[in-house]
Formats: structure tokens, sequence, C-alpha cells
């Protein structure tokens, strides 16, 4: 629902998204870079009506208009400096996908997974990217044949990162997993998000003696890079504030 008051429009969000990523260090830059990386998106009231998601169940993916809350009021920049040039190049702000945008909006194309009506309407989704609690402003379904352009040219990022690091688990995390009934879908989530290695780019050296920490599923992802690739050092419960 949008409203305009003189020269602004007000956009009220249709549904909050439910993410595994609960800080914004280690969210994966894009979509459908880590698969295992699975979400809900919880429609709220007038929006939460089922008979408005008939007819989505045929498509594979959907598209998620949304607002960078996490940044709202950090402002935008005209010029930014993209993760994919190392972070040291600057460009155009509308060359880039960054959060610091003038209307601090975001487009995610991700996989649709379920749709859900009762007992209240949502849709589960993988290959997430986005932070928990993300307001959603709009949804859309995507279409291959208007979506997906062949001989499209991704500027200076024409190709997915490569998920270039190992990870292994150091036995203190392996006895965090044991027993639990998520271990294997959390350990295949961990990895392809490590993986990825999230580090901001003047920091993706080796640095076994600095350990990194990000908030992922209710744990505290305790992690360090060496020349061997990534050790998951701890999986402790984030401590309640």
């Amino acid at each position: 629902m949008s409203e305009l008051k003189g020269n602004k429009i007000l956009i009220a969000p249709v549904a909050y998204v439910r993410s595994p990523f609960q800080e914004k260090f280690g969210i994966p830059r894009q979509a459908g870079l880590v698969d295992d990386a699975v979400g809900e998106v919880v429609f709220v009231p007038p929006f939460d009506d089922a008979g408005m998601l008939d007819g989505l169940e045929g498509f594979s993916h959907v598209w998620l208009l949304f607002r960078f809350s996490a940044c709202a009021d950090r402002g935008w920049r005209p010029r930014v400096r993209p993760p994919r040039l190392g972070g040291n190049r600057e460009v155009g702000v509308w060359a880039s996908r960054s959060p610091f945008r003038p209307n601090g909006l975001g487009l995610s194309a991700v996989r649709l997974l379920d749709v859900v009506t009762r007992p209240r309407p949502l849709l589960r989704v993988g290959g997430i990217d986005l932070l928990d609690g993300t307001p959603v402003v709009d949804v859309k379904p995507y279409l291959p044949y208007a979506d997906a352009i062949a001989d499209a040219a991704g500027g200076f990022a024409d190709a997915a990162p490569p998920a270039g690091l190992a990870v292994r688990f150091a036995s203190l995390a392996e006895n965090r997993l044991a027993g639990r009934d998520d271990a294997d879908a959390l350990r295949r989530l961990i990895t392809g998000v490590l993986a990825l290695d999230p580090r901001p780019a003047y920091r993706q050296i080796a640095d076994g003696n600095r350990v990194y920490g990000m908030h992922l599923c209710g744990l505290d992802v305790r992690w360090a890079v060496d020349d061997d690739g990534v050790e998951v050092c701890d999986l402790a419960p984030v401590a309640d504030d």
C-alpha cells in the first residue's frame, strides 16, 4: 500500500523476512549464492490474504523488493566502493547494488520452495541474502523469458564470486553440532556462507590469529582463516541481551 504525500511516496511493508542471518556480517552478497540459506516471507495485515498467493505455486522463483532497513538511518552516497572491486575503487551508486541508495530499496531473486496458506500466509524461499526482519514491499513472479537475458553483460561483476575456501569444523564445533536435529542443514549453511569468504575485501588473506564471529540461526559462529581455508572454531548459543 503506497500513499502520495506532496512529492513523497510512502510505502508500507507487505511482509517481513525470517532469515538465518541475524546480523549484516556474513550475509551472501547476492541471492542464490548459498542454496541452503532458507528463509520465510511472512505477510502482514491486510496483505495476509491467502487469495493473494493464488497461482504463485507454478513459479520456481520470485522477486522480493525490499528495504535495506538496517542502513536506513545512514543515508545514501553518490559513489560507493563495491566489494567485487576489492573495496578500493569507487563507482557511481547506480552501477552498484550498494544498500546506501537514495530510497534504500533492494531486489532479490530467490527460489520459491513452498507457498503456505495456513495457518498464516507465507512463502518459504531458498538462496536468501536478507537480514532477519527485513521489510518486503512487493513480491513478483520471476519470468524466465523476460528476466533471464542470455547475452546480458555484467560489467565488473560478470560472474558469480567463487566459493574458494575449504571449510572444516574444529572438535568443539563438531561437538556443538552433535545431536542437533538440524545438524546437517546447519553444517551445509555454515559451509556455504564461509566458503564465499564474507570478510571485507581488504582482509581476505590468511590471518589465522584473528577470530571472526557472526550470528547465524541463533548461534554465535566463531571462525578463522589460515593457509588451509576456514576453521569453524565454535558454535555457541547467542547470549540473551
